[in-house]
């Protein structure tokens, strides 16, 4: 036996040891000892009885808009400096027989549109759901982003990991649904991994403790205090520039986003209820809110543009033969008429419930104060049947009146931050892509802000669609940018856009990014973002003399550094 002397000696020594360390001692104190290689083989044996033994973990993402990607890698490395080795793979370019060598998988992914995996994930999500794959030796895990004021909240996470125990993996981490405020819960879920991969069995049991999930939005009530149209007259397009006060102090930073839940067309809602005869004031429980049936076709559920699942559930509640398609539900009853306002009152309650729109803050804190915030919103018009639509949320703001009331609440952007007052940033903003652009601008001028700002914007016309032309010329004049490059794709025969801009500047926007910029690029995805992110990456092929790989794994980095953001749509 040791004197309590030295056993306190040891215990000092010992008490952070590692698992592995803890053993190779174990091992050096035997060889003192002279114990020999069987006896000690029994003697690690033993410890290991209660214990999962360190294993290289997979660790697989499926972005479509990075969120995954950049999570997966902030993990991987919290995970790796706990001594667990990990391998990530993207899952647009994972092969999925590969699963056959896996021993732990883990799945960080998000869910797009109707409930779709991301585009680049969609080749693995087909074949894990059309193959009967054998991957019973598997023990899994899988984190699903999403946003939960979407009806189809995580679905992909979720068929995924309904599918891997069909297919007979072990479920070894019980699903984790992330609402937008992810990444607390995001980390603990990554220690529960460590706990699988390296500590004993009655701690790795402890992961499926339910974590106490996110509070609520906070909800804030304003008054509409200035609502301009933006475009000049000529102009086709309608874009509006909403200042909105408060009581309640704000508290917001540049990048973040406005949050509005938009109410239905009145005509619309007085229409469906005259075809149907259904009592408006009747009173009908949905899974959130018990209501009238008018309150809740105007206030509460989605009407304007119905999922293809919930025309399917219209169809077996009347029995009628419809297509799979998406419509309003004012023209579903049009072309499939209830039978009667009973049939009307029984599908109510399927409806989801009213999305929110997000619309990038364009004002600053510093700048404006904490009882004003400022939003861009561009009104959307399109057809359906020859007949002229109004987007239901960008309509709705449009509408309002100076002296209105609004309830918002502010969705927090983590991931779409200026960087140090020092660094010089390129902003990319057509259109209402300039509302964050704005929002930073004023920021850094009232902060006093050392690093040089760039912007690249464009419209269609230099006179109708200029917009916030006076500001920026301001912002221009006293230094606050640095340079302003303009593309108005109208004013000339062949038409120009930001990415030929940039092409134009080509030497001086890699000379920027050597020297530690940050770009942003935000507005439409399809093509804006796409065609500017392909001209970036020919600025860097060829200004820096790289090759096409070469050019990719730099962007790739300037992103994983949060140099490189996207808020697009």
């Amino acid at each position: 036996m040791l004197s309590e002397t030295k056993l306190k000696a040891l215990k000092e020594i010992s008490g952070d040891f590692s698992r592995d360390e803890a053993v190779w001692a174990s091992g050096f104190l035997a060889g003192i000892a002279g114990i020999s290689a069987a006896v000690q083989h029994q003697v690690t044996s033993d410890i290991d009885t209660d214990v999962v033994s360190p294993k290289k973990i997979t660790l697989a993402y499926g972005t479509e808009t990075g969120n995954s990607k950049k999570l997966a890698v902030e993990l991987a490395g919290v995970i790796k400096k706990k001594g667990v080795q990990v391998k990530l793979a993207d899952l647009s370019q994972y092969k999925p027989k590969d699963l056959a060598k896996e021993d732990l998988f883990f799945i960080i992914i998000s869910t797009q549109g109707e409930g779709d995996p991301p585009v680049l994930a969609k080749k693995f999500y087909d074949h894990i759901h059309e193959n009967d794959l054998n991957i019973s030796h598997l023990k899994f895990g899988v984190l699903a982003l999403g946003d939960s004021s979407y009806p189809l909240f995580c679905k992909t996470g979720e068929d995924i990991d309904s599918r891997f125990e069909v297919l007979g993996a072990q479920r070894i981490l019980p699903l984790k649904r992330c609402d937008i405020d992810y990444e607390q819960e995001a980390h603990v879920w990554a220690e529960h991994i460590l706990d699988v991969a390296n500590k004993t069995k009655e701690s790795s049991q402890k992961t499926a403790v339910a974590v106490k999930t996110s509070t609520g939005r906070k909800k804030y009530q304003g008054k509409i205090s200035t609502i301009i149209n933006l475009n000049d007259i000529g102009s086709d397009k309608e874009t509006y520039h909403i200042e909105i006060e408060t009581e309640e102090p704000l508290m917001y930073s540049p990048g973040d986003a406005l949050g509005v839940i938009a109410f239905n067309s009145k005509d619309e809602v007085e229409e469906i209820i005259s075809l149907t005869g259904i009592d408006p004031e009747k009173q009908i429980k949905t899974a959130k809110i018990t209501a009238s049936a008018k309150e809740l076709l105007y206030k509460h559920l989605n009407i304007s543009y119905l999922l293809k699942t919930t025309v399917a559930q219209y169809a077996q509640i009347t029995g009628h033969s419809i297509p799979e398609v998406r419509l309003s539900l004012l023209d579903l009853l049009r072309i499939y008429p209830v039978k009667n306002a009973d049939e009307l009152e029984q599908f109510i309650p399927v409806l989801t419930g009213q999305s929110p729109r997000l619309y990038s803050v364009s004002s600053s804190f510093e700048a404006h104060g904490d009882s004003e915030i400022h939003i861009t919103v561009a009104k959307s018009e399109f057809f359906i049947n020859e007949k002229k639509q109004n987007g239901l949320c960008s309509g709705f703001l449009a509408e309002f009146k100076e002296g209105e009331d609004i309830e918002f609440y502010i969705q927090e952007a983590k991931h779409f931050r200026l960087p140090k007052p020092e660094k010089d940033i390129i902003m990319i903003g057509p259109g209402t892509g300039i509302a964050p652009f704005r929002s930073f601008l004023y920021e850094r001028d009232a902060v006093g802000a050392e690093g040089r700002n760039w912007l690249f914007f464009g419209d269609r016309t230099f006179v109708s669609d200029f917009l916030y032309q006076a500001e920026l010329q301001d912002f221009l004049k006293t230094g606050a940018l640095a340079h302003l490059d303009l593309a108005f794709s109208r004013d000339t025969a062949e038409k120009i856009y930001v990415q030929h801009k940039l092409e134009q500047k080509a030497e001086e926007v890699y000379h920027w990014l050597e020297g530690g910029a940050s770009l942003y690029v935000c507005g439409a995805k399809e093509p804006m973002s796409k065609e500017v992110e392909k001209t970036i990456l020919n600025i860097i092929q060829d200004k820096g003399k790289h090759s096409p790989e070469q050019a990719q794994n730099y962007l790739e980095e300037l992103e994983l550094s949060g140099r490189y953001v996207k808020d697009v749509y």
